[in-house]
């Protein structure tokens, strides 16, 4: 079985809120990739976090000539050798999240060719994951924040993450980041408050603050009890990171938009973080998470999903044994609905994997072929 054809696809996805009163229109940006075989067998991979239209460049320009004659089961060999070709002096960025693509696609055609589910390729340590509900979104108001995390509750979701600091850096010389941090504690104890003392709540500042602020805003929301806190720093320092984990005793997380196997190593030697968050759609796929995770677990460390495309890392989360949380973001559910069929959908906080060969759902190519219709410059929500 060869390689005989690789493309890709940008797409920027338009989506419609309309819960809790809001009529808000925004869309999401990712990059469909597909990998054909001579024996039919097409594998299909993504991306998204990026600019879609530079990943597809560099698929169809750089990526799919280097691929075309190859074995797609050699999965590593062609990790290296894409490796090599596109970030030699380890660069990452782009490339990472091209190659991320790229090697799903490869692992879809590895299990149907087996005929076995990714998660059980890659080592089928559980049947089912554990699910957070991102939802707290910035585009609420503290009232309707709180009444969306008691409409997750309602649903049957034990965790629930809410992004924390906005672009609190990028705008800190026109908006004081004290007042962010501040409104940030409020929203925080009105989550708290909404859904009681039960329910697993988690923060993400999306590396949108500097160590003293990260720092006065745990020690705001101490009292609230928060399960982890997600990207805190700006640069996902860890450095930094370590000194806030110590002088707060908050459990931290990070990784998911890293490209290479040594920034979580940089992490986990300085003791910087309690979830190891690599994920497979930008941080070089299942052949370098996995390196990941048992990185990882030689430091007692659990791998854990964040920058949400929970359909692509559950397998991940399922395979290895220190896998555990996956994100079902609200906004990325939506778009793979618009994307994607055979899709599982959580209950009572859990996703269990599907049993179908590859990644065990489809894309709809009429729906892709129309969504790729559409500009790619209208604006877009960050995933």
């Amino acid at each position: 079985m060869k390689i005989a054809r690789v493309t890709a696809t940008p797409l920027n996805v338009p989506l419609h809120i309309t819960l809790l009163g809001l009529d808000k229109k925004t869309s999401l940006a990712c990059c469909h990739v597909e990998v054909e075989t001579d024996s039919g067998i097409i594998g299909h991979g993504f991306t998204s976090i990026t600019e879609e239209d530079v990943i597809a460049q560099i698929v169809n320009g750089v990526i799919g000539p280097n691929m075309v004659g190859d074995d797609p089961l050699l999965h590593e060999r062609i990790w290296e050798k894409l490796y090599w070709t596109m970030m030699p002096r380890g660069q990452t960025g782009y490339a990472a999240h091209a190659l991320a693509a790229v090697d799903l696609a490869l692992w879809d055609i590895k299990g149907k060719a087996l005929d076995l589910p990714v998660w059980k390729l890659l080592g089928g340590a559980r049947d089912r994951v554990p699910v957070y509900a991102t939802f707290g979104f910035g585009f609420f108001d503290r009232e309707q924040l709180a009444a969306a995390a008691k409409e997750w509750v309602k649903q049957g979701f034990r965790r629930l993450k809410m992004t924390v600091a906005g672009e609190a850096l990028r705008h800190k010389d026109t908006h004081p980041l004290m007042d962010a941090i501040r409104e940030d504690a409020k929203r925080v104890q009105a989550v708290r408050e909404a859904v009681g003392p039960e329910i697993d709540i988690f923060i993400d500042a999306n590396c949108n603050l500097d160590l003293y602020h990260a720092t006065k805003l745990a020690e705001m929301i101490k009292p609230f009890n928060i399960s982890f806190f997600e990207e805190p720093i700006t640069q996902n320092d860890p450095l930094a990171m370590a000194q806030l984990r110590r002088n707060t005793g908050m459990a931290l997380a990070c990784g998911q938009n890293e490209g290479l196997l040594f920034r979580f190593r940089d992490f986990l030697v300085n003791q910087a973080i309690d979830y190891a968050q690599p994920n497979v759609c930008i941080t070089g796929g299942y052949t370098q998470c996995l390196k990941i995770a048992g990185l990882a677990a030689s430091f007692n460390v659990s791998v854990a999903n964040g920058g949400a495309w929970s359909y692509h890392n559950m397998h991940l989360q399922a395979g290895v044994a220190n896998g555990s949380l996956v994100e079902h973001h609200y906004l990325a559910v939506e778009l793979y609905k618009l994307l994607y069929r055979d899709l599982p959908m959580p209950k009572d906080g859990w996703l269990t994997l599907p049993d179908r060969p590859g990644l065990g759902f489809e894309p709809d190519r009429d729906a892709i072929r129309e969504l790729a219709k559409l500009p790619l410059s209208e604006g877009r929500a960050k995933g």
